[in-house]
C-alpha cells in the first residue's frame, strides 16, 4: 500500500436531531470533532414513513386536463 495517500481515520461523535449521540470512526474532521446531523433517519419523513403532499395541478392533473376528452372512437 502506498504511504501517506490515505486520509486520517479516527473517532468522532455525531450528534442527532433529538439530541443522542454515538462514536464512530470517520474520515470527517479531526479527532474528538462533533459531526451534528441536520437530518437523520429518526426525523426524515423517507425513513419515517411520512407522507409527501401531492399538488393538485401535477403532471398527471396537466396531463389529464389537456388530453382527457381526447377518444379514439371512429
Amino acid at each position: 500500500m502506498k504511504q501517506d495517500i490515505h486520509p486520517d481515520y479516527h473517532t468522532i461523535t455525531v450528534a442527532m436531531t433529538d439530541g443522542t449521540t454515538f462514536e464512530t470512526r470517520s474520515t470527517w474532521g479531526s479527532e474528538g470533532d462533533t459531526l451534528t446531523l441536520e437530518i437523520d433517519p429518526k426525523s426524515h419523513p423517507a425513513w419515517t414513513g411520512g407522507t409527501r403532499t401531492v399538488l393538485e395541478g401535477g403532471q398527471v392533473a396537466r396531463f389529464n386536463k389537456r388530453f382527457g376528452n381526447f377518444s379514439l372512437k371512429k
